[in-house]
């Protein structure tokens, strides 16, 4: 692709820099952006900017948050003493647009995996054994992509808890083996969340 302008390939380059987007997609943005009014693209620079530079992670369960504790976990309204244990920020996204839930979550910030180099130090997963010890959980529902390393995570997980009072389930298998919940339709994943199960199978099975 030759640009008659190195400040056109530049942004071009920058925008290719994101998932999913190739070079021709890329010179489609920039070029939107060229067309719109001078004060539209600035704002649009500055929000991105502004969301980099400002955007936090909620201190109690991780989730990308504008305070030190997010709109979930400050809401009194949700059932604080319900968790529902997560892999990325994507899945409570995508849980939240079911409507169907209305605890909190924790976000692991992945999953174990240790042919990818991802071990239980590496996830969010002390902090969730220090939430469940320091306040009044009933329930801890693991809403994991449905694969082998979700559910080597719930056994290492599940096996932490055994001396805490907590009912530990997970969502039902509606969505299929080795899917993953961002893609998931809305209505599979409500149902899934609904139908929850015990976890007590996927704590014991794999030991």
């Amino acid at each position: 692709m030759i640009f008659s302008s190195a400040l056109l390939e530049n942004a071009v380059n920058e925008f290719s820099k994101l998932p999913g987007i190739g070079k021709k997609t890329a010179l489609r943005l920039v070029l939107h952006l060229i067309k719109q009014k001078e004060s539209d693209v600035v704002q649009f620079s500055a929000t991105i900017e502004a969301m980099r530079k400002e955007i936090k992670f909620c201190n109690r369960c991780h989730n990308i948050s504008d305070k030190e504790v997010c709109n979930i976990c400050s809401n009194t309204s949700r059932k604080q003493d319900l968790i529902c244990v997560v892999e990325t920020i994507r899945d409570v996204i995508a849980i939240e647009s079911t409507q169907q839930f209305n605890g909190t979550y924790h976000v692991l910030g992945g999953i174990i995996s240790p042919l990818d180099g991802v071990g239980p130090d590496q996830l969010h997963i002390e902090s969730l054994i220090t939430r469940i010890a320091k306040e009044t959980t009933q329930e801890l529902i693991f809403a994991l992509n449905p694969n082998i390393q979700g559910d080597t995570t719930i056994y290492y997980i599940g096996r932490k808890l055994k001396e805490y009072p907590v009912k530990i389930t997970t969502i039902a298998r509606g969505v299929a083996f080795g899917g993953e919940l961002e893609y998931a339709d809305e209505l599979t994943l409500a149902k899934s969340i609904n139908n929850r199960i015990s976890a007590d199978h996927y704590i014991t099975s794999i030991g």
